[in-house]
């Protein structure tokens, strides 16, 4: 009878560096994010543009500071032999909660939760936390972890 053992490392995929993603907030992404965040609540209003806006306000992280989604690769050791590598995300919460979550809170508070994040941005005391407010938008809307 022969014993296998299994090993598991985890780890973050890459991100933007640093000093790219700052010169793309200064230059271009505070001022595209208030747009792209009316547009998606806009399409939101609607039931056919609804899966494009949720998409949108999903990815105002990464237009407002190419902060991309987080995904982790693991990979798994098996009998000291093979190594499996697979990508995957973060964890969600069931959809029927997410669902209902957005029709009863998060279509509007989404607007007024980015309005509120953009402004803060515009000014030099407010951006640390308007950037967090604009980050956390996808959490507000739908519930959907990074």
């Amino acid at each position: 009878m022969s014993t296998s053992t299994n090993t598991t490392y985890v780890r973050q995929d890459n991100q933007f560096p640093f000093i790219l993603r700052a010169l793309w907030f200064i230059f271009i992404g505070w001022h595209i994010t208030f747009w792209w965040v009316l547009a998606a609540w806009l399409l939101n209003l609607t039931i056919i543009g609804m899966p494009l806006g949720l998409w949108m306000l999903n990815r105002v992280a990464f237009v407002l500071t190419l902060r991309t989604q987080r995904t982790y690769s693991v990979g798994e050791i098996r009998d000291g032999k093979v190594v499996e590598w697979r990508t995957q995300g973060v964890p969600q919460n069931p959809f029927i909660l997410r669902a209902i979550y957005f029709l009863l809170i998060g279509w509007w508070l989404s607007l007024i939760w980015a309005l509120l994040g953009w402004l803060l941005c515009v000014s030099i005391i407010g951006l640390p936390l308007g950037v967090l407010m604009l980050n956390r938008l996808p959490e507000v809307t739908t519930l959907m972890r990074h």
